[in-house]
């Protein structure tokens, strides 16, 4: 096995035992990164030198007993709404052509102290506005979308050109290019992770994590990045809390929520029988499966673009009047579009997300995780735009992939995407597990005991 090849978690161990150098890890993902990018197009930008430079102050601090944790010397990508001192901020957009950040973000920061290694910018669908990310591939089909809008951070863990990287999600944007490419995303909690020095999509929705192999990755990760931060308005001052599930696989007592409605409604039958098929290995494993009806469904849709196009128009009101040519047609239309909400729209909006934060906070006093489909289909052929489902129903790709991520953004609550299997073509199927809000240990803990029932999961092949 070649150093990327390792999760975060087994570099981290040989690392801290000394079998293995950051310098030499940081070499091995920049060899893969030669090999398979030009296919790929997961980075906007790779800062080899500098990270280079920054395995060897790694392995000197390493050698010289300073290990700063479980993140010392592991190479990450980081989405490029996140600020780097020095680095641009392109957010995959013209509008940002020659923008330089002048600081780093609070997660920036935060892996930096932990260690980490940044091996460059991961592309994202223009402005985080797009579940498809069309400048990158996805991992296992080159003719197939790589989801988005984290798209690139989540081929780049797939690949094994990132150990881990970091993403943004305000309607899926994590959760949905970790399940078309197999790998595990996280939506923590709202304001758990702080957001100072990200580019914003929608305030009251945007949410930062990781995309990690493992769900142990996640939590590793998780845990160098909560922590209250006065510069986020929204910002949790959370009770210290070590995320790294045990290595039981028991699960007795714990209640699993399986959805009668919404989420395995318009579902591809594969992606059906996988969540299921690991929904009944989590029963096996202990867990009480019962059944829940999940509020508010028709107002799902409405809620969350009533709250995001808004707050989007809002954000890049100015630009959008002075350099409109400058934006993807795709992500123009959409912010033109917000101007035509009134006030009105939003605050209904506003009144919708109250009514359902309040009727899931109910439901999930019945429950401890619900268990679902993450998407409702395997990753779509690059040039489609809809689909249309056995009913007779046709829904575009966009509005397929946000459809059963939604509501987590909405409500707020956290959300673990992880790989459940394949289809008959071989694309990755995932799973998503929604908890109580703060609940990200339950979360974890579920997934990692699934993870643990399966055979390790090989990188990607398609490049």
């Amino acid at each position: 096995m070649q150093p990327y090849e390792l999760t975060l978690a087994a570099a981290a161990d040989a690392i801290q035992a000394r079998r293995l150098s950051p310098v030499e890890l940081v070499e091995s993902v920049l060899g893969r990164v030669e090999e398979v990018e030009p296919h790929l197009g997961a980075y906007v930008t790779v800062a080899a030198r500098q990270a280079r430079q920054a395995a060897g102050e790694a392995a000197h601090e390493a050698a010289h007993g300073r290990h700063r944790g479980p993140l010392h010397g592991i190479p990450t990508g980081l989405k490029d709404l996140i600020d780097v001192a020095g680095m641009a901020t392109t957010a995959s957009s013209r509008v940002r052509a020659g923008h330089r950040a002048t600081a780093d973000s609070a997660v920036t920061a935060r892996l930096n102290a932990a260690g980490t290694i940044l091996l460059g910018k991961t592309h994202t669908h223009e402005f985080a506005f797009g579940l498809t990310t069309p400048q990158t591939r996805n991992a296992w089909d080159l003719g197939r979308v790589a989801g988005g809008s984290s798209g690139g951070s989540a081929v780049a863990v797939a690949s094994g050109t990132a150990t881990f990287a970091l993403g943004t999600d305000t309607g899926g944007s994590i959760r949905v290019p970790a399940a078309l490419n197999g790998v595990v995303g996280l939506k923590p909690t709202y304001g758990l992770v702080p957001r100072h020095g990200v580019t914003s999509l929608s305030w009251s929705l945007d949410h930062v994590g990781p995309i990690t192999r493992t769900v142990e990755d996640a939590a590793l990760v998780l845990g160098a990045l909560v922590g209250h931060d006065p510069r986020d308005p929204a910002s949790l001052s959370a009770p210290a809390v070590d995320y790294r599930p045990a290595a039981t696989t028991d699960l007795t007592g714990l209640r699993i929520g399986v959805p009668r409605t919404y989420y395995f409604e318009n579902v591809h039958p594969q992606v059906e029988k996988a969540v299921r098929d690991a929904i009944g290995e989590l029963q096996a494993l202990g867990a009480r499966l019962v059944e829940v009806d999940i509020p508010m469904t028709r107002y799902i849709q409405a809620t969350q673009w009533g709250l995001m196009v808004p707050e989007a128009g809002a954000y890049h009101e100015g630009s959008l009047r002075t350099v409109p040519e400058l934006y993807q047609d795709d992500v123009r239309i959409l912010l033109e579009a917000s101007e035509l909400m009134s006030a009105g729209d939003y605050l209904r909006a506003q009144r919708a997300r109250a009514l359902m934060r309040a009727e899931w906070a109910r439901m999930l006093e019945e429950v401890d995780v619900i268990a679902a489909p993450s998407v409702p289909m395997p990753a779509a052929g690059a040039d489609e735009q809809t689909v249309t489902w056995p009913d007779g129903t046709v829904e575009s790709v966009s509005d397929a992939y946000v459809r059963l991520s939604a509501p987590a953004n909405i409500t707020g609550v956290p959300a673990l995407s992880l790989p459940v299997g394949h289809d008959t073509a071989g694309l990755p199927i995932g799973m998503q597990l929604l908890g109580k809000p703060l609940g990200e240990p339950t979360l974890l803990r579920v997934g990692h005991a699934y993870e643990q029932t399966q055979p390790a999961r090989p990188l990607a092949t398609a490049a």
